[in-house]
């Protein structure tokens, strides 16, 4: 019994001697940890005897690099989503001056004619047009009217005006509806890349929650070993034993 309180194994790590109560075997280590260990000494071996120092001194390593790691995802999700809000902003264009870039002068023109004939302007006008013609022709050149009752060539000119008015707005309209077409399509793209942005953002959210809660685990894993390290210690250590009636009349 004393032999084998006696016996030592040696840290594969730092090759000192060290009592079975004061390490651990490679077996016993986390995996995750033990991968950690392995990337940093290639002739790890499971099997071989390992200190709690060294142990410890790879413990703080490995939960260093996780927080590191951590805070590495938080730093390039955040430089996703600037690049995300980058690129929506390149969606949202003014589609009225990228629709009036491609108008000709012509349809320029017809667009102020088409808004003008449908202006309080253009019916205020052309009422006062009608009247003093009548007037003229009906009154002051009674006699000698160029265009008398029943008025035949302000018929005329009105058929003609209503023939050029007609297409005119009718091109307007037609206009019109391409320009809420391209409106219509813009908002759809803004918001399917508005929905697939925030549908990223939860499935980044949802899988960084997911590792921090994994980190977090194993960390208070390790910590509940280094406790169980520490009592398993404190219960190897040698105990002052109380002196025998003999020892202590010498």
């Amino acid at each position: 019994m004393e032999a084998t309180a006696l016996r030592k194994l040696n840290c594969q790590i730092c090759g000192h001697a060290f009592a079975p109560q004061n390490g651990a075997i490679g077996d016993n280590v986390r995996p995750s940890l033990a991968e950690f260990i392995k990337s940093h000494r290639t002739n790890w071996d499971p099997q071989q005897f390992i200190c709690f120092a060294d142990l410890g001194a790879f413990r703080r390593d490995y939960v260093k690099r996780a927080l590191e790691d951590e805070i590495g995802e938080l730093t390039s999700l955040d430089q996703e989503v600037i690049e995300s809000l980058r690129e929506h902003e390149l969606l949202t264009e003014n589609i009225e001056k990228q629709f009036e870039r491609k108008l000709t002068f012509g349809e320029h023109l017809s667009d102020k004619i088409a808004e003008f004939g449908g202006s309080w302007r253009f019916i205020l006008l052309f009422g006062g047009v009608l009247v003093v013609w009548i007037i003229i022709n009906g009154i002051v050149l009674a006699t000698r009217a160029f265009d008398p009752f029943p008025f035949i060539l302000l018929n005329l000119i009105l058929s003609c005006l209503a023939a050029l008015q007609a297409p005119v707005i009718m091109m307007s309209q037609n206009r019109s509806e391409a320009r809420d077409r391209l409106r219509a399509e813009n908002d759809y793209k803004v918001n399917l890349k508005a929905e697939l942005e925030i549908r990223h953002l939860h499935e980044k959210i949802d899988h960084l929650l997911r590792k921090q809660y994994n980190r977090l685990f194993e960390i208070q894993q390790i910590q509940i070993e280094l406790l169980e390290e520490i009592s398993q210690r404190k219960r190897g250590s040698p105990r002052s034993q109380p002196l025998s009636p003999g020892n202590s009349s010498a």
